[in-house]
């Protein structure tokens, strides 16, 4: 269950917001909201907070999809995965792969991120079924996806937001998926 943190502000005279901010759903309320008016729009922002991240991530068997997709269209369809999952554990990496076992774990830590990031970490991740390591072979096969630099510098931008907020990140000195 995630941890809802509501904030009222005197400022804040007739919106409501709410949004997620370091593994919390933050509802931002005015500060004249009567106890039961705050649990009435704690509970619709919170609902809607979740409405529209379900449209923006795909479940485990929509991303075992979508990866599968990208095998095919990048990677000449040779990366299949036996599992490709979201896990919540991951505070350090973007994504893992355990060739031996095919199984592919993505952080929830990208549900929300654009697309083509998204995609990139699964291309990353894939690529580790055909190239151990990250040598020039792995590479090779990564820069077939054709956002890769794009989405390593937004990883690292993410990266270093995150740093310096105080919140686990990739460090500089490991690898951004």
């Amino acid at each position: 269950m995630t941890q809802i943190e509501v904030r009222r502000s005197r400022r804040r005279t007739k919106t409501v917001q709410a949004f997620r901010e370091n593994g919390r759903t933050v509802v931002a309320i005015p500060d004249r909201f009567t106890r039961a008016e705050e649990e009435e729009w704690v509970a619709r922002m919170v609902a809607r907070l979740e409405r529209s991240g379900q449209r923006r991530r795909p479940s485990d068997a929509e991303l075992a999809e979508r990866a599968g997709r990208l095998s095919e269209r990048y990677l000449e369809g040779r990366a299949r995965p036996q599992t490709v999952a979201w896990v919540s554990n991951q505070a350090t990496r973007w994504g893992s792969c355990t060739p031996s076992t095919g199984t592919i774990r993505i952080s929830d830590q990208l549900k929300g991120m654009p697309s083509w990031v998204l995609d990139y970490v699964l291309v990353h991740e894939l690529a580790h079924l055909l190239a151990a390591g990250h040598g020039p072979d792995f590479w090779a096969w990564v820069e077939r996806y054709p956002h890769t630099t794009r989405a390593r510098g937004f990883l690292e931008g993410v990266s270093f937001a995150r740093r310096e907020a105080g919140h686990a990140a990739p460090g500089p000195d490991e690898e951004p998926a």
